[in-house]
């Protein structure tokens, strides 16, 4: 059995554990995934699952009136239906976090206006409690809503979905999250210079449940992998992992290396994006740079040395691990000496 999300592909012997054999078909969608013990977790939605779901609805109850659920095709493919509380124009969505624990935004509700365009068209604007990048990146510009383009795509995708399903002309769409603000002060924005809301994401569409996840089937994994291991932090990690490192298995552990590679018996590596791999190799990695994010660092003329010397220390206390630190472009921008 094949998860469809991460194209993994689940043992036999996990199958056969499985606690709750009903929920097999929601691991076989995509919506769950399974552990080694044989526990099911489910999926959640991302914020911006959540914002395409609410906007879609919005649409069509200009022609329905009511709406309670609608269907969203979600970044990686999969198409889930989403409850939503829509009628004549206003929805409101509320964010399913599934089995993630820590997840800041879980219960947020997001809230979508529209209204008939008698010109024709469709514009999205983004509202109250959707943050803005407080400078200019090298990816963004001030100003801009913190809306991540998988998710941007997915919702205007869902708006025009919803006109042709609704046969309008044209609509304009207005998203925002009344607790966006307040909420976002638990998040990571303040600290990457986001303000004035969440951020909207999704790369694939799910949020996984990587806290109940990691400690109960991905050490076992990583544990007996018979080959060694890549441990990676993201999916973007996860893809370049399996390309450069294809006869070990690669273990998509997010922040919690320290455990991972606790529970890792022989030689080990360590491949993705900078931005987790180095505040955990130097929690204060950015201090004195002048940079908000290790991904800002990565891009300018101090990475080099900064780099080099983390790695370096980094090695010093974990001889047997090896570091591959790639951009999101695939390309080796940093490696153990």
């Amino acid at each position: 059995m094949r998860d469809p999300v991460t194209d993994f592909e689940y043992p036999e012997a996990w199958v056969t554990a499985c606690r709750s054999p009903d929920l097999l078909p929601d691991v076989r969608r995509g919506f769950a995934v399974l552990t080694a013990s044989g526990t099911v977790l489910r999926r959640g939605f991302t914020t911006g699952t959540t914002a395409a779901a609410v906007c879609k609805a919005a649409v069509l109850s200009l022609s329905c009136e009511t709406v309670d659920g609608v269907e969203v095709t979600l970044p990686c493919g999969i198409t889930v239906r989403v409850p939503v509380d829509a009628y004549r124009g206003r929805a409101s969505c509320w964010k399913d976090a599934g089995a993630y624990p820590s997840d800041a935004t879980a219960g947020l509700e997001f809230v979508a206006t529209a209204v008939p365009s008698l010109s024709g068209g469709v514009q999205f604007v983004p509202g109250e409690g959707i943050g803005s990048f407080g400078r200019n990146t090298r990816r963004h510009l001030q100003g801009t809503p913190a809306i991540s383009a998988p998710a941007l795509d997915c919702i205007r995708r869902s708006i025009d979905e919803a006109v042709e399903e609704a046969g309008l002309h044209g609509t304009t769409v207005i998203l925002t999250v009344p607790r966006g603000a307040e909420v976002a002060q638990k998040t990571l924005n303040p600290k990457i210079g986001v303000h004035g809301g969440i951020s909207v994401l999704g790369t694939t569409g799910f949020v996984e449940p990587w806290d109940d996840h990691v400690t109960e089937g991905v050490l076992d994994r990583i544990a007996r992998a018979p080959r060694g291991v890549v441990l990676t932090t993201g999916r973007l990690g996860l893809r370049y992992s399996r390309l450069f490192f294809p006869d070990r298995e690669a273990v998509l552990v997010g922040n919690h290396l320290s455990e991972a590679l606790q529970a890792a018996d022989g030689d080990t590596v360590i491949c993705g994006l900078p931005g987790l791999i180095l505040k955990f190799m130097n929690p204060n990695v950015l201090f004195g740079t002048g940079c908000a994010t290790v991904e800002e660092l990565s891009t300018t003329p101090q990475w080099e040395e900064v780099a080099g010397r983390e790695l370096a220390a980094f090695l010093n206390r974990y001889p047997r691990v090896r570091v591959v630190i790639v951009d999101r472009d695939g390309r080796v921008i940093g490696e153990s000496p």
